[in-house]
């Protein structure tokens, strides 16, 4: 019930103000020689336009324009009234408030139109994520599940018998068996390190992308050649 009554008194004060100002916009017109309905319509189009350029800040778009126009009909409001206040000889208005006075329809109009037609920015909600999912760790395992290849698990090095054999002879077999996954994966990653530099993939770079011993990239490298 309180807040009932609070709600109906704030109505009554914007109601009193409302009038008040609309009286003083009224009497100011007729004083710079608008008569009869026209007096009427100043007020009618400074609360308009008040009321439109609000309802256009309040949408919370780009809303630069509407504060310039909501500036433009609250000085008007505030003129007014200060100028029947007693500080303006309502019976000798000066030319150049005369000439205010008579250019408002169409400043007035002007406003309103753009900002009735100014485009309006729709944002789009983001979507909000299941109960139970962190959209940060899900996005940071994506990225990395994308940009870094997942290394191969580590073999451990097989036992060879290495032969005397002299240099020029000594067979171009790997030393180490690589497994066929794992040849696949490098022949892939070599591709594509010479599609992006145009030069054949060296043993370090390899061993750094697959992530495996020196003595099993330089195996790999050998099979790729």
């Amino acid at each position: 019930m309180f807040r009932t009554l609070r709600l109906d008194l704030v109505l009554v004060q914007a109601v009193i103000a409302g009038a008040l100002s609309f009286a003083h916009l009224h009497d100011l017109a007729v004083a710079a020689g608008q008569d009869g309905w026209k007096a009427w319509a100043y007020p009618v189009s400074v609360d308009l336009l008040l009321v439109a350029a609000w309802r256009r800040i309040r949408t919370g778009a780009d809303n630069r324009d509407a504060w310039l126009w909501f500036a433009i009909a609250l000085i008007a409001s505030l003129g007014a009234n200060v100028a029947t206040a007693g500080l303006l000889d309502m019976q000798h208005v000066p030319p150049w408030l005369r000439i205010l006075v008579a250019g408002w329809p169409a400043l007035s109009f002007l406003g309103g139109t753009l900002l009735a037609h100014a485009p309006t920015t729709a944002t789009v909600p983001e979507p909000m994520p299941k109960p139970g999912e962190d959209p940060d760790a899900e996005s940071a395992l994506s990225l990395r599940v994308e940009r870094e290849p997942a290394p191969a698990p580590e073999l451990p090095p097989a036992e060879t018998v290495v032969e005397d054999v002299p240099p020029e002879a000594a067979p171009s077999t790997p030393a180490v068996p690589v497994p066929p996954a794992l040849l696949d994966h490098a022949r892939k990653i070599a591709a594509v390190h010479q599609a992006q530099t145009g030069t054949p993939i060296d043993g370090a770079t390899l061993r750094n992308r697959l992530g495996v011993p020196a003595a099993l990239a330089d195996s790999i490298a050998l099979q790729l050649t």
